[in-house]
């Protein structure tokens, strides 16, 4: 027998996106609801593929519901499967276990919801495929839950379902941990996996698949995001086909000023990348980061006034295609070299080394001991938990000695 069935997880229904400082409203609107229309376009493709069944392995809602709006959503969108008949299975993870998400809702019929106390196993008679898996209970699930899961149905085509670090994946807390052993050692067929928002096969001996999250929701969840079609046949795994259902991208590009001694000319490098990243998204909205890096020429100009050419370089990026949001624009050029400081006895009377002086001021303690003073005041000022100030003094001294040095260079070439 030949069906095919779809794999999702993290859904993160409800999440805001994060880093993102937004003053266009229309695209504000349409970032907020990327989540919701990626969801809906999901549901839209497995009923196009006449699917036999859905998994979602974990983290579908991203925390405790303020309203029931986003489970009568979900709800309702899962309804339209089971409709015609296509039952979903459901598995609590970390972001939505028991001890999280305390409100609920009556699921639709044909949902099921594996057990957050034991591992359970739901059976399909009649494709002879049986599904195992066990939910979180509580957030932070530190044990190997692998372990207890049961023994295949022999004949069957078995599926385990788990919501897991696997053996540690970068940037991703180590939550039920395990490893690609434990998971061979059960002789299942397919295991569905959620956790990692990156799509990945980790094996295809058994096959082992994150199918990553759904929407990419800040910088570091960038690339083409949504579920897996898995394509199955004599009890055989035959095609893994992915569906991209993300509705916004995020994208980071790096520019190297160096070379750009006048502003026009690094503006229209950005347009010319930022173009290139709008292609990729194929028409959907992008969230770019923009890093000008290297010392150049433009550093005193740009540092003395990041306000305005964070807005020439929106200004910049939205030229190249108008659904262009600029999540951050971060200014790591530097200023070129000085020429060495003239020693006090090559000095005139009239001479006056001002870049010397400010190297000087850099490195007096005193100086830096009223810096990190009034640094610790500034940040009595800020939300509890903000990330200090005093780790930044170095930086934010240079960025002074640049401005001054800018500023007094500028008033040289003003007429006397």
């Amino acid at each position: 027998m030949a069906f095919s069935f779809l794999h999702a997880a993290d859904l993160h229904l409800g999440s805001p996106f994060q880093g993102l400082a937004l003053r266009d409203d229309v695209l504000a609107a349409k970032l907020a609801g990327a989540s919701r229309d990626a969801f809906v376009e999901l549901i839209d493709r497995a009923l196009e593929e006449r699917i036999a069944f859905a998994i979602f392995a974990g983290d579908i809602f991203d925390g405790d519901w303020r309203d029931s709006s986003i489970a009568l959503f979900f709800n309702r969108q899962i309804g339209r499967l089971a409709k015609i008949g296509v039952p979903v299975f459901l598995l609590k993870g970390n972001h939505d276990a028991d001890s999280v998400v305390t409100k609920s809702l009556s699921l639709p019929d044909l949902a099921h919801q594996f057990s957050t106390s034991k591992p359970e196993t739901f059976s399909l008679p009649d494709l002879r495929v049986a599904l195992h898996g066990r939910g979180f209970s509580h957030r932070a699930e530190s044990d190997n839950l692998a372990r207890a899961y049961p023994a295949p149905k022999a004949g069957w085509f078995n599926i385990g379902v788990l919501h897991t670090s696997l053996d540690g994946r970068p940037g991703h807390a180590a939550y039920a941990p395990c490893s690609l052993d434990d998971l061979r050692a059960k002789n299942y067929d397919y295991w569905a996996l959620g956790h990692v928002h990156a799509h990945e096969v980790v094996s295809t001996d058994p096959f082992v698949v994150y199918p990553g999250n759904l929407q990419g929701r800040h910088i570091r969840e960038t690339g083409a995001k949504g579920a897996v079609l898995v394509d199955v046949a004599e009890n055989q795994v035959t095609g893994l086909r992915r569906l991209i259902v993300d509705r916004a991208r995020f994208a980071e590009i790096t520019i190297d000023a160096s070379s750009h001694e006048e502003a026009p000319a690094l503006l229209r490098v950005v347009e010319v990348r930022a173009r290139e990243e709008a292609a990729k998204a194929e028409g959907r909205l992008l969230a770019l980061r923009i890093r000008l890096t290297g010392g150049s020429a433009l550093h005193g100009m740009l540092a003395a006034d990041p306000a305005r050419w964070r807005d020439e370089i929106e200004a910049a990026a939205q030229r190249a295609h108008e659904d262009i949001v600029l999540e951050r624009f971060s200014l790591e050029t530097r200023a070129l070299a000085a020429s060495a400081p003239r020693r006090k006895s090559d000095l005139q009377d009239s001479d006056f080394d001002f870049a010397s002086l400010l190297d000087e001021c850099l490195d007096d303690p005193d100086l830096r001991s009223e810096a990190l003073a009034a640094l610790a005041g500034i940040a009595l000022k800020f939300p509890p938990g903000s990330p200090g100030l005093s780790e930044e003094l170095d930086d934010l001294l240079a960025q002074a000695r640049d401005l001054a040095l800018f500023s007094a260079e500028s008033k040289e070439g003003e007429a006397p």
